[in-house]
């Protein structure tokens, strides 16, 4: 992903665009650490460890141009926001899984470990950019160092973290930054964390700093929506109807969240996301980012 021509490269943009997933320096890592079972996500089950029938042998996926036509929508969602080539690349210098069985034990079995760490990464430096969490920035900006510091880890060391404690900490610090950022916002509808909001109808609706943490938001009905400063992060947005919706300024919005929703030309993204490609178009011309 490339950022868009009228978004200014900033350090935090930067940093995003290292926490995009690269196949190209990857070696198929998600098409061969993970399982997946056959449902209306994937055409076929497969055991972790195993590689999908459709990786080729210079580890890029076959049907990667029509994943979703292909019956692997679960693979068009999916993002590792940079894990795979660090690991490949960084952590294990360029070794592929193909090298050996022991190499390949242990990438599969920090795979998962590392790409939480840059998910963090990702949600840490958009929470650094709001102008409302400035309170907090230096604590930031040290869970921000001390994330990178575990992902730049020997692999052994990676296997033996508790990700779960440090992701537990820096949800509090990510919690404290999302209030400063929607103190003083309508958020006229309010949410317990993982709402069950599935199927709900929420055309047209204000929820500009509603706090949508974790909210099953499945199939829900949110076309004309304005998210600003809603707080989307864990969000299900599968098949969620985005159509015309405002999410620009949305909290920890991510790639595999638009990626699953449907969306339109009308509907606003943040800045540092790209527009999926299977979003239709408007019924008429507006800013792709932002109003």
């Amino acid at each position: 992903m490339a950022a868009n021509e009228t978004t200014p490269v900033t350090a935090g943009t930067r940093r995003r665009l290292d926490l995009v997933g690269d196949c190209a320096a990857c070696h198929g890592l998600c098409c061969v650490a993970l399982p997946f079972a056959a449902s209306a996500d994937f055409a076929h089950s497969k055991d972790a460890g195993h590689p999908c029938p459709r990786l080729g042998a210079d580890s890029r996926c076959g049907i990667h141009a029509n994943l979703r036509g292909s019956g692997y929508a679960g693979c068009a969602v999916f993002d590792c926001f940079g894990a795979g080539q660090r690991i490949s690349q960084h952590t294990f210098g360029g070794r592929s899984w193909r090298d050996d069985p022991g190499t390949a034990r242990l990438m599969f079995a920090v795979f998962p470990v590392q790409r939480q760490l840059h998910e963090l990464l990702w949600y840490l430096t958009q929470a650094e950019e709001l102008p409302a969490a400035r309170p907090l920035r230096p604590a930031l900006n040290e869970a921000l160092a001390a994330t990178e510091r575990l992902a730049a880890a020997e692999a052994e060391t990676l296997l033996g973290l508790d990700v779960a404690a440090h992701r537990a900490e820096v949800n509090t610090l990510l919690l404290r930054a999302s209030e400063l950022a929607r103190a003083g916002q309508p958020a006229q509808r309010r949410y317990a964390r993982g709402a069950d909001l599935v199927g709900a109808r929420l055309r047209r609706a204000d929820l500009r700093g509603a706090n949508l943490r974790g909210a099953l938001l499945i199939a829900a009905d949110l076309r004309q929506a304005d998210l600003g400063l809603a707080d989307l992060i864990g969000a299900d947005l599968r098949d969620a109807d985005l159509r015309g919706a405002r999410l620009a300024g949305a909290l920890f919005v991510t790639r595999p969240q638009l990626d699953a929703a449907r969306g339109d030309a009308d509907t606003t993204i943040p800045d540092g996301l790209a527009r999926p490609a299977h979003w239709t178009g408007g019924s008429r011309p507006r800013p792709r980012r932002g109003r």
